[in-house]
């Protein structure tokens, strides 16, 4: 039992950004135990998306092709992760916690016998064991906790996406793009997909931006939302929320930061009217820097703010879409 594995994900412009991600963690353990680094791609069909993961720093492509793969149905995709699995043998298994990889990667540890660790926000090796070490938040990110592995067996690692930025692809590497086929059976997948709605969105993916503002339970309704939008336009942002805002109604859940929304790791975030509860600091406790804006001077959100204002927003925020305003004019 040997080598790291990587479930690949895919989606229509290629690679999925978590795979990249999981890659470089990968490329980083692979420095202290000198093991392999493989990646499976699993969807009707395997292109270019095989050398792109070379590139990102892939050992081995397993083009997992079956037209069962094409959508993201849990049980076709766990039943050929399963057989990758059993094939390489592999000591250590990455899966990004997405919608697909939370589901795919507790069943996987559990059909082969291995252990599981969910949501992990730093992943590392011990120098002592050569077994794995893994930090992640616990009690709605109240507490933090630090796990390792036991025994010799397999270790599946679940990793929050968002948390490793991946490696700029090297087109000059070199690796191994292998076809893995798998048999699956369609009678076996008890939960399937029944329809898709696409949601339109305009600008910047609030994953992607390098830059976001977001409003909280502070700002009393969904009117304020409109100003927070257009200082995000003006900044090439994006627009976020925070939990309580999002069940209140009064923006949509797809914009929802913290531990049971989206993980963002801009450059600049603006928070207006949050307090700054741990579940929402777990979604965005990686910005490079952070303003807030709130009336009160207790609120958590202070406690890792770059820059903070205690006043009303009211008060505060037209004043300051007015700055920036001038600023970009001028």
């Amino acid at each position: 039992m040997s080598g790291i594995l990587v479930f690949g994900e895919m989606n229509p412009d290629g690679l999925g950004g978590v795979t990249g991600e999981l890659l470089a963690l990968a490329r980083s353990l692979a420095a202290d135990t000198g093991d392999e680094v493989t990646v499976a791609l699993q969807s009707d069909s395997v292109g270019s998306e095989a050398e792109e993961a070379v590139a990102l720093g892939a050992d081995i492509v397993l083009k997992v092709e079956s037209e069962i793969l094409a959508e993201p149905q849990i049980d076709a995709h766990l039943a050929a992760f399963e057989q990758v699995c059993r094939a390489v043998d592999p000591g250590v298994a990455l899966l990004g916690r997405t919608p697909l990889g939370r589901d795919v990667g507790p069943r996987l540890a559990f059909r082969i016998g291995a252990a599981v660790a969910q949501d992990c926000v730093e992943v590392s090796v011990n120098p002592d064991t050569g077994r794995i070490l893994a930090t992640r938040p616990v009690y709605g990110g109240s507490a933090i906790s630090r796990v390792s592995f036991s025994g010799d067996g397999a270790q599946v690692v679940i990793v929050r996406p968002k948390t490793f930025e991946p490696l700029d692809p090297d087109a000059s590497r070199s690796g191994d793009v292998r076809d893995f086929p798998v048999t699956l059976d369609e009678s076996a997948i008890r939960a399937r997909l029944v329809d898709t709605v696409t949601q339109q969105a305009e600008g910047v993916r609030l994953e992607d931006a390098s830059i976001v503002v977001s409003g909280g339970r502070g700002l009393g309704g969904p009117e304020p939302f409109q100003q927070l939008q257009s200082l995000s336009h003006l900044l090439g942002g994006a627009l976020g929320a925070s939990r309580a805002a999002c069940d209140a109604g009064w923006i949509d859940h797809s914009h929802q930061v913290g531990l049971t929304g989206k993980t963002i790791t801009p450059d600049l975030y603006i928070t207006i009217g949050i307090s700054g509860a741990s579940q929402h600091m777990a979604g965005c406790s990686a910005s490079k820097n952070i303003v807030a804006i709130n009336r009160d001077e207790d609120a958590n959100i202070f406690k890792s703010a770059t820059f903070g204002v205690v006043g009303d927003w009211n008060r505060v925020l037209p004043s300051f879409i007015e700055t920036v305003r001038e600023l970009r004019d001028g």
